[in-house]
């Protein structure tokens, strides 16, 4: 029988072909009670399951794209089995990163994270949760059977972060970055299907420079707000005070902290490469990020490694080119 709605006044069966029609008939008949047939129920749930899926994807698609834009560029570089999944981690990692700036105290952010652990909990028990980053998640976790140990370590370490203090060495800052970064691309391996040992080193190395140069990169911003978080062990070597970053110093000692800070991240991005001729093809778009760290490495570097530099607050308007370019010939 078609869907349609009964007019319980008159006992009668009215059929409709959409939901225009079925609005009318409310209209023409205020005083009746219209109850709708299960079939007609269950399309327009689907419908507005389908709404708040599309709904939830810009919402994740937009966050990244203006938190993160260098990850939404690799992204959508990614094959479209994995772009949406590939999104929705990086929104996820965007949320939880943004805590510790968002907050005035410390209890706020832990109980924000206490709402990730158990948001995690939930969709592994294949309870869609309401929130849109996190619908978007359990999309990816039901989709790529997604290792939820990688998932957990990054709440934790970013829960740990929110002590708001300056790493104490440059393996502090390394750790922090394996467990966060690097978890990140750990997940995006398994979106792509790759299970490699080999692939997993690579990626154990990128996230470590990746998140030395945000590091970096953050400290003109940070040392505005006089928070400097650079490793304290670098600056004590070459005499540099946490003062001289929040007044913008530029004299040399600065500049050898950056230098020395740096050169780890690119000797982490060359132990990456030195796997490659041992890595499947298919791993190779979750390892784009490697341009966007580059880029700024060389970058850095030309200015002498002046990190106030104002030429590194811009982006590079060849970025995405690069990108493309590097996906193209599928290297990294």
């Amino acid at each position: 029988m078609a869907a349609g709605i009964i007019c319980v006044k008159h006992g009668l069966l009215l059929t409709n072909k959409s939901y225009r029609f079925q609005t009318l008939q409310r209209k023409l008949l205020p005083h009746v009670v219209f109850i709708q047939k299960p079939v007609e129920l269950q399309s327009l749930r689907a419908a507005t399951n389908s709404s708040d899926s599309q709904q939830n994807e810009k919402y994740c698609i937009d966050l990244v794209r203006s938190r993160d834009y260098d990850g939404f560029v690799c992204s959508l570089l990614l094959p479209e089995e994995a772009r949406r999944s590939s999104l929705a981690l990086r929104a996820f990692n965007v949320e939880l990163a943004q805590v510790k700036d968002s907050v005035s105290q410390k209890t706020i952010g832990l109980m924000r994270m206490q709402f990730w652990k158990t948001a995690l909990e939930e969709l592994y028990r294949d309870d869609a949760p309401m929130q849109p980053v996190s619908s978007e998640l359990w999309r990816a976790v039901r989709k790529h059977y997604l290792t939820k140990r990688w998932l957990l370590r990054i709440i934790t370490d970013r829960e740990k972060d929110l002590e708001d203090r300056a790493y104490r060495t440059l393996q502090e800052l390394e750790a922090y970055s394996e467990n966060t970064q690097s978890s990140v691309l750990y997940l995006l391996l398994e979106c792509l299907g790759v299970k490699d040992v080999h692939a997993d080193h690579a990626a154990s190395h990128i996230g470590k420079a990746h998140g030395i140069v945000t590091c970096l990169r953050a400290t003109p911003y940070n040392s505005s707000r006089r928070k400097v978080y650079l490793p304290m062990d670098i600056c004590m070597l070459h005499g540099a005070s946490q003062e001289d970053f929040i007044r913008g110093s530029r004299e040399q000692n600065v500049r050898d902290v950056v230098y020395d800070i740096a050169s780890q991240a690119h000797v982490h991005l060359e132990h990456a490469r030195s796997f490659r001729k041992n890595i499947p093809a298919a791993a190779f778009p979750a390892f784009l990020q490697t341009v966007v760290l580059e880029d700024y490495l060389q970058r850095v570097r030309k200015v002498d490694f002046d990190v106030f530099h104002p030429s590194l607050q811009n982006r590079n308007p060849l970025l995405a080119i690069k990108l493309y370019v590097r996906s193209w010939k599928k290297t990294y």
